[in-house]
């Protein structure tokens, strides 16, 4: 994750493929980009100051080799519940949480071969559902990548995708 300042003079801190942050904090920005098949998830509690951003791959390890500490981030099965164990340590809350998700995207070959995006939703779905976790704005599936912003003052999340902003929630 790099955090390299705006033109603005706010920090952006950029969370890369397989990676996650959570800030506290209500100044600055956090992205990440090429949200195709992978999937983003924002979280923001505005009481408490924290926000944070996962960009995960893959819905769950096929082997042991990958169920290490370091690719936590990299799987919706560990980096998901990660996000918001670090988010609930910095003082966020379950009730005020706000949770945005884009991506899930068939690049390749829609309706055909792995369905990596599919399988990346299907496993957010069914762990939101098992945690009792709405989603206030969802842009998933479809054939486009998109990149993923959450301004850390507002709670704003913005998506873009194929040269057009969009906002996916705001306070």
């Amino acid at each position: 994750m790099s955090t390299p300042k705006a033109a603005t003079g706010d920090v952006v801190h950029t969370v890369g493929i397989a990676e996650l942050a959570v800030i506290s904090g209500k100044q600055g920005t956090v992205i990440t980009h090429a949200l195709g098949s992978c999937i983003g998830i924002t979280v923001f509690d505005a009481v408490a100051g924290v926000g944070g951003q996962l960009h995960f791959m893959l819905d769950q390890p096929r082997s042991q080799e990958h169920k290490s500490e370091k690719a936590d981030a990299m799987f919706a099965s560990t980096g998901i519940p990660e996000l918001f164990r670090q988010a609930y340590a910095k003082g966020a809350k379950k009730e005020r949480i706000i949770v945005c998700a884009a991506g899930g995207a068939d690049l390749l070959n829609p309706g055909a071969g792995m369905q990596i995006g599919r399988r990346n939703l299907l496993m957010m779905q069914r762990l939101f559902w098992k945690n009792g976790i709405a989603l206030v704005g969802e842009r998933t599936g479809g054939g486009v990548a998109r990149t993923m912003r959450l301004d850390l003052e507002t709670g704003q999340v913005t998506i873009s995708a194929a040269g057009k902003d969009e906002i996916l929630w705001i306070a």
